[in-house]
């Protein structure tokens, strides 16, 4: 866990849902029905020292007070993404809410200065510098920062922003050291989109980034529960249960990954071709391909990027043929011993390396006992390989009907 004290701006956070908030009106979705108690999330909207509301909300005076706080020494309200509903009743008492125009700031008589950022979707994002020099980014739901790939950004000490909705925007503010490993990324704008509890913590987790309840308040550079981003991590799963879209969820907050493809090309195979061009599609475009099996270098390569390794039913597919394994004469005649070898060689380039990986596996013991020798010693193999593979991980799931299960966490 990381930890760091300093004296910082107080943020709190009046809600922390999405513009509908969660659960949504009339919405008759699973993910809804259990957003009840400490799950349920109002629409996000941020209060700044007690001083600066970023964003007005329906009922932003009562969530204040059921924070403990009150609204009355607001003396500026600031709004970030578009507003196309009915008008939000101003609480007596407050400024009316305004924007600043994009590339200009606005500096506070508390001592706060606030920029505003153009950003790649509609509306607007703010950096809010405290009196003290903490730095906070916050982004509005679907929003990230335009053209940050050519800026020179040192870190902020809290991001705040769509985290499940933008996860690329994560990875590109990453990508210009904007986020760094002390970074404190909280996620707002909190839909139906994502189960809530352990589910929502471990896909949040896997990023590098956390969640807390409505009326929390934060001290921008004192934190101490930020998980750290697993380092090593293996998806299982039966065919068509989600195990890769899993397994890439895990990274798409990171830029430059490198995507090891071990399952080849197979020339005159329309249907294989087709696998593989949808799962092109779906990846970011700032991640890398590489075709092969040849996983050990890879893996020590301690500067290396993130890896995300698909799959290891196909890379043990790709070490049996090598060894004779089909054969029985073959295999007992030092096939059994070579692959044993190969296993030993790729686990222990696991447990060594530094890089960042995710890898994804065929979970195939529990079904129909293959019909054939050749079959049979595949499966087993692949147990075998799983198992020691998951040994070296800090975090296995399992994933079944697209329901990720965590089987060490």
């Amino acid at each position: 866990m990381k930890t760091r004290e300093n004296r910082g701006v107080e943020m709190t956070l009046l809600g922390t849902g999405a513009p509908a908030g969660l659960p949504r009106p009339d919405c008759p979705c699973a993910v809804c029905a259990t957003a009840l108690g400490a799950a349920a999330r109002g629409a996000t909207a941020l209060l700044v020292d007690g001083t600066l509301l970023l964003d007005l909300t329906p009922g932003a005076a009562l969530a204040a007070a059921r924070a403990g706080r009150s609204l009355t020494g607001v003396r500026q309200v600031l709004l970030s993404h578009p507003h196309d509903g009915p008008a939000v009743e101003v609480p007596a008492g407050l400024p009316q809410p305004g924007r600043v125009p994009d590339g200009r700031e606005l500096a506070l008589l508390t001592g706060h200065r606030v920029r505003a950022l153009a950003l790649d979707a509609p509306g607007t994002g703010y950096a809010v510098t405290g009196p003290d020099g903490q730095r906070v980014l916050y982004l509005p739901p679907g929003g990230g920062p335009a053209g940050v790939e050519e800026q020179s950004v040192e870190p902020y000490d809290m991001v705040l922003g769509d985290v499940l909705g933008r996860p690329d925007a994560l990875a590109r503010l990453r990508a210009a050291g904007a986020v760094g490993p002390t970074t404190d990324v909280v996620a707002v704008h909190i839909g139906h989109e994502v189960p809530p509890g352990g589910e929502l913590l471990r896909r949040l987790a896997a990023a590098g980034a956390r969640a807390v309840p409505d009326g929390t308040t934060l001290t921008v550079g004192v934190y101490e529960d930020v998980p750290d981003v697993p380092r090593r991590t293996l998806v299982l799963g039966g065919a068509r249960s989600g195990k890769s879209v899993e397994a890439e969820r895990r990274l798409e907050a990171f830029p430059d990954v490198l995507y090891v493809a071990t399952g080849g090309l197979r020339n005159g195979d329309g249907e294989w071709a087709a696998r593989v061009a949808l799962h092109r599609e779906r990846r970011p475009g700032s991640w890398r391909t590489v075709e092969t099996c040849d996983l050990v270098p890879l893996l020590k390569d301690d500067e290396g990027a993130p890896l995300l390794v698909d799959c290891l039913s196909l890379w043990l597919t790709d070490a049996m043929d090598s060894v004779g394994a089909w054969d029985d004469a073959e295999w007992a005649g030092g096939g059994e011993r070579a692959l044993r070898a190969r296993v030993t060689e790729l686990t222990d380039a696991v447990r060594h390396t530094r890089r960042t990986v995710v890898a994804v596996s065929n979970e195939v013991g529990s079904g129909i006992v293959p019909a054939t020798a050749s079959g049979r010693r595949y499966r087993d193999e692949l147990g075998r390989l799983n198992a020691a593979f998951a040994a070296e991980c800090e975090h296995v799931l399992l994933v079944v009907a697209g329901q990720s299960l965590p089987l060490r966490t």
